[in-house]
């Protein structure tokens, strides 16, 4: 119930988050997704039947605030960014690109 609940019924109830909001420590999400073998139609591929999102959000002092669920048809609605974030912390140096493609080199045609 919002506004009774706190973290510690949410995590009895449905158990740990299976992810925490990157930008808020109090937003909890939990999956379920559901997969199963398609029919002749779709030559046996995987299909997706399932994708659901659990999203719940705390206050300061661990009350329940909101809560979201999020099915596969409002998946097909979100909007993604095209923009690239570079990240120079994990840039390989010359040398290290180096070393990199030889260690591939010695060690991607040994058999096991």
């Amino acid at each position: 119930m919002v506004g009774k609940t706190n973290k510690n019924d949410i995590i009895k109830l449905i158990g740990n988050p299976h992810s925490k909001s990157i930008a808020d420590e109090n937003t909890w999400l939990y999956f379920e997704r559901t997969i199963t073998r398609g029919k002749l139609i779709k030559l046996g591929r995987n299909v997706l039947t399932e994708n659901n999102i659990l999203q719940v959000k705390f206050n300061k002092f661990g009350i329940l605030e909101e809560k979201k669920i999020f099915n596969k048809e409002d998946m097909n609605k979100l909007k993604y960014t095209k923009k690239v974030t570079n990240n120079d912390i994990t840039q390989k140096s010359f040398v290290g690109k180096l070393f990199g493609s030889i260690r591939q080199k010695m060690y991607g045609k040994r058999k096991f």
